[in-house]
């Protein structure tokens, strides 16, 4: 039957031509500008043949000597208290005043009861050295000394300074107390026993900054002491 066979062959043509023509709309045609296969597996960056990227760390600018020194506080305890910090790390300020208090009054206390196994620890040697010549004149002259401290009305730094090694900080106490001496008569012959008295000590600690001993020592004076 020829019609069939025209028939069959017909249809068939017709299912191929739909079928390369569904491939075609689907796949495309193509181009000659179709990327490499390798490339299509790059999420970013230059293809292979291109240079490598160049480093995106910025460098940050350098200050110079003058820059730095531009930087520091423009007041010299300030200025000083920095130094001290930059050459000694643990060093802080609040905790330095705390320490400083607390010295204060164990030292005039100890001076007044004449006791240098507690003053010798905390001051520098010349110091150490003026202190107990006072208290051996007053042990010859059998002078007491009645001291009862009140408390503080001002602590402040008034200078700080790096020497080489040596921190050196001197604070201004601002502190009252009540003392009264009396001669081997029982006499008194220097102050009140009764009355509270205003005093403002200058006092200078000194430490050395490399030195595993934390503990400042009293280097020098000026005001008055029991």
């Amino acid at each position: 039957m020829p019609n069939s066979q025209f028939f069959d062959i017909f249809l068939i043509a017709v299912v191929a031509g739909v079928i390369l023509f569904r491939l075609y709309t689907v796949l495309g045609r193509r181009t000659g500008n179709e990327r490499p296969p390798q490339e299509s597996y790059r999420l970013s960056g230059a293809p292979s043949d291109a240079a490598p990227p160049k480093d995106n760390v910025v460098p940050l600018p350098v200050a110079t000597r003058a820059e730095q020194i531009a930087d520091k506080p423009a007041d010299p305890v300030a200025r000083g208290l920095m130094d001290i910090k930059l050459a000694d790390r643990a060093f802080e300020t609040d905790h330095f005043i705390s320490g400083a208090r607390s010295a204060y009054e164990m030292i005039v206390t100890a001076f007044a009861r004449g006791d240098r196994a507690q003053l010798r620890p905390l001051l520098g040697d010349e110091v150490y050295a003026a202190f107990d010549q006072v208290i051996a004149g007053r042990e010859q002259r059998k002078e007491e000394i009645a001291y009862t401290f009140v408390g503080f009305k001002d602590v402040k730094i008034v200078h700080a300074a790096l020497k080489g090694r040596s921190a050196e900080i001197t604070l201004a106490f601002g502190a009252q107390f009540i003392s009264a001496t009396t001669d081997a008569n029982a006499t008194v012959i220097d102050g009140n026993s009764k009355t509270v008295r205003d005093v403002t000590d200058v006092w200078t600690f000194a430490r050395d900054v490399r030195a595993r001993d934390p503990n400042w020592l009293l280097i020098a004076t000026s005001g008055e002491l029991p």
